[in-house]
């Protein structure tokens, strides 16, 4: 029966909150799902072998237009679409731009939407903030690794960078490991830090010692997770933050979202190299000019460059999806120490932000807007 009417649901950041977007528990399950329906396969993202970040458009250094913009720090748009199958069966698409001089116009530095599509008509559904979303399925990723490979005794966490994406991130190390005690914290600026320090005391009264660190391995000392989520200009890796094994606690999890160096040695010989999602980095492998790392400061991608070199063999990096379906021990010892990769995906705005908007559905939230009664160019 043609019905040639297309009404979609707007969600505002409010909706968003109202529909759960916040659940942390929530979201690190539906991420860990994800993970299972990638290892499956069941899944579509861009590139040539379904597996690309998303499209990434960037401006010049110089221009001859004097409206172009030219390039600066985290100045960008990208789109990231995917496909994700199983419970969700959905198709959407994360878009932002991005300028980290944004914040002095009391902006986020990126600002994001996340559309959700009819699978088969290409249809809008919903159309919502992606700002909290994304960042809730960021952080989430950081507790599905620290849910299978952190010590389920583990009681102090570090953390490098005490930004958004550190926030979210140690709400899932809560939620996972709600025995942590301690939190030590290296910061570049004192706002930051307090403004971390506030955010935990108020939301977790059960953390009874928050340390200010003077250094990374003042941060690292004794931790049992530790979190390196600094931003740091790319291109000179021996600019990126620097974390010498001697630092790190034998059996700890280091998660590593953002730029992060470790000694090749140690990379090559005893750490356990463990990335969200191995075909990812693989696809930048390819994406990128080699050496990848000097673009993208994540240590998995300086992984494949060593596979590249033929220094580090391919079964060196792990995929967390082979714990999470039982191909691999999530730990081999107690000492060992699981440095964690993560990239990011368009699957995981697309799992989390199809949970909240069937939450809205269900509870009445948000705002029917109208494509149109009927196509004007049918």
């Amino acid at each position: 029966m043609a019905n040639p009417k297309i009404d979609f649901l707007y969600l505002n950041e409010n909706d968003m909150i109202e529909a759960g977007v916040t659940d942390m528990l929530g979201c690190v399950n539906a991420m860990e799902e994800m993970f299972r329906l990638l290892k499956m396969g069941d899944f579509r993202m861009g590139g040539a072998g379904n597996n690309s970040h998303g499209i990434m458009m960037v401006f010049p250094e110089e221009s001859p237009f004097p409206n172009m913009p030219v390039d600066g720090p985290d100045r960008r748009f990208m789109a990231m679409p995917a496909y994700l199958g199983g419970q969700f069966d959905m198709v959407g698409m994360k878009w932002y731009g991005s300028n980290s001089q944004n914040k002095q116009k009391e902006l986020p530095r990126s600002i994001l939407m996340l559309t959700l599509n009819d699978k088969d008509t290409g249809a809008p559904m919903a159309h919502m903030s992606a700002n909290i979303l994304s960042a809730y399925r960021t952080g989430a990723i950081p507790g599905v690794g620290a849910r299978y490979y952190s010590r389920e005794d583990s009681r102090t966490v570090g953390i490098v960078g005490p930004g958004v994406m550190s926030r979210t991130a140690f709400d899932s190390f809560m939620t996972v490991r709600p025995g942590i005690k301690r939190v030590q914290i290296k910061g570049r600026g004192k706002k930051s830090m307090q403004s971390f320090i506030d955010y935990v005391k108020g939301k977790y009264p059960t953390v009874s010692e928050i340390v200010i660190a003077d250094d990374i391995e003042g941060a690292a000392k004794d931790a049992d997770i530790l979190f390196l989520g600094t931003s740091s200009p790319t291109g000179d890796i021996n600019e990126y933050p620097y974390v010498k094994e001697e630092w790190i606690k034998p059996g700890a999890f280091v998660c590593c979202p953002a730029a992060a160096r470790f000694d090749d040695d140690f990379i090559l010989n005893r750490a356990r190299n463990v990335a969200d999602y191995v075909p990812l980095y693989e696809a930048w492998a390819e994406e990128m000019p080699y050496p990848a790392y000097h673009t993208i400061p994540i240590p998995a991608v300086h992984c494949m460059d060593l596979m590249a070199d033929g220094r580090l063999a391919k079964d060196q990096l792990e995929d967390l999806s082979d714990v999470l379906t039982g191909k691999l021990p999530a730990r081999k010892n107690e000492d060992e120490i699981i440095v964690y990769s993560v990239g990011g995906l368009p699957v995981e705005d697309v799992a989390w932000g199809t949970i909240v908007y069937r939450n809205a559905l269900e509870k009445g939230i948000g705002t029917t807007l109208n494509l149109w009664d009927e196509p004007y160019l049918a």
